[in-house]
């Protein structure tokens, strides 16, 4: 585990009316998902002639924002989703923020937005969990999820980069993901819409992703389904991700495949922590294109055993079901699989310090 000395460089300024302690034992008590928020934010300028400037975290409040901001017209924003999680002596810590540092430097240079240093990134956001520490909720896999983003903030109307940009991290308290609480997800198999193609934004953690999927999600969730899963915008085959999550596959013979990342799906931070620990547990993990034809071939015919989504929000969610406007087919029994609780046990005790660190993932925050 690394433990990490750098003084906070990011002064405070207390919210003047904070949450009382009883009213946020309440919210806290069972907080959903991305509902509840803690009292403060983190945030950093930027300007070509100033570079970053003015970090402070501050009471959290609402922005005013010139109608002709370039965000509002030109969509150039990024962001990032991770958690802080509670370890077993007590203390906070992040799982991989200098993965997400990274990530959100990668999205920055496809969208033309000036990059973040990534020490600086890292410490805006312990800097946010040391001020709201008492909003971490005591519910089973609770944790304090944190979302770091930052938006073209300068006032203009014609299409270039802009040259100012606002970074700012939200906190909020979290339960699970899924409402349901069903043991594994249902998923559609979306045939009009596609999530990303060659050349385009599908490796940038960016807003414009996510409202191009919308209309996709709302189509699953007519249909009964929990989340949509995208097929590649070339052939119209083969399985991408979901709307949120990347996606692996299980097989009788031990193999596990998940889909190659080709710049067309987000690199996911625990999809690759996945794969890491699957293959120390012997187990052969491959990157190769997998087709909704063969997903259905080889669910009916047992040949596999088991998929499951991953993501910060969620961890890891079995996938039992797979609709579209053609049907539907089972995998296994519908339930979650023994290999897929084993990694997300592996995973959550790593996170959550009751397991051995043996790559250095866990950051306490000091």
């Amino acid at each position: 585990m690394k433990q990490d000395s750098l003084a906070p460089r990011f002064p405070v300024k207390n919210h003047p009316s904070p949450t009382s302690p009883e009213q946020r034992a309440s919210l806290i008590a069972d907080p959903g998902f991305g509902r509840i928020f803690t009292d403060h934010m983190a945030s950093i300028r930027y300007s070509d002639t100033e570079g970053w400037h003015d970090g402070k975290i501050t009471p959290r409040t609402q922005l005013s924002l010139d109608p002709a901001t370039a965000v509002l017209h030109y969509a150039q924003e990024i962001f990032e989703g991770m958690k802080a999680y509670r370890l077993s002596d007590g203390s906070m810590a992040l799982f991989r923020p200098e993965a997400n540092a990274k990530r959100f430097n990668e999205s920055a240079r496809r969208m033309a937005m000036a990059q973040l240093p990534e020490e600086m990134f890292i410490e805006s956001i312990k800097a946010l969990v040391r001020t709201d520490i008492d909003w971490f909720p005591t519910v089973e896999g609770g944790a304090i999820y944190i979302r770091p983003f930052m938006f073209a903030s300068e006032v203009f109307l014609g299409v270039k980069p802009s040259s100012e940009y606002q970074y700012l991290v939200i906190a909020s308290p979290v339960g699970g993901y899924f409402k349901s609480g069903a043991p594994a997800i249902k998923v559609w198999s979306s045939q009009h819409y596609t999530r990303a193609a060659p050349g385009g934004t599908g490796a940038a953690k960016c807003g414009g992703n996510y409202a191009a999927s919308l209309i996709a999600q709302a189509e699953a969730t007519k249909h009964g389904c929990d989340q949509v899963v995208f097929l590649d915008a070339v052939e119209r085959r083969y399985v991408e991700e979901l709307g949120g999550m990347n996606l692996f596959f299980l097989f009788e013979d031990g193999r596990i495949v998940t889909p190659p990342l080709g710049g067309t799906i987000l690199p996911g931070i625990t999809r690759d922590s996945i794969i890491t620990l699957a293959k120390e547990a012997g187990l052969s993990v491959s990157e190769e294109l997998y087709s909704i034809q063969q997903w259905e071939d080889d669910a009916k015919s047992g040949k596999l055993t088991e998929t499951f989504a991953c993501g910060t929000a969620a961890v890891v969610t079995p996938v039992g079901k797979v609709a579209s406007q053609n049907g539907e087919f089972t995998i296994g029994a519908g339930g979650p699989g023994q290999v897929t609780e084993k990694l997300k046990n592996q995973l959550v005790a790593i996170q959550r310090g009751e397991a051995e660190d043996r790559h250095g993932w866990v950051r306490r925050i000091d």
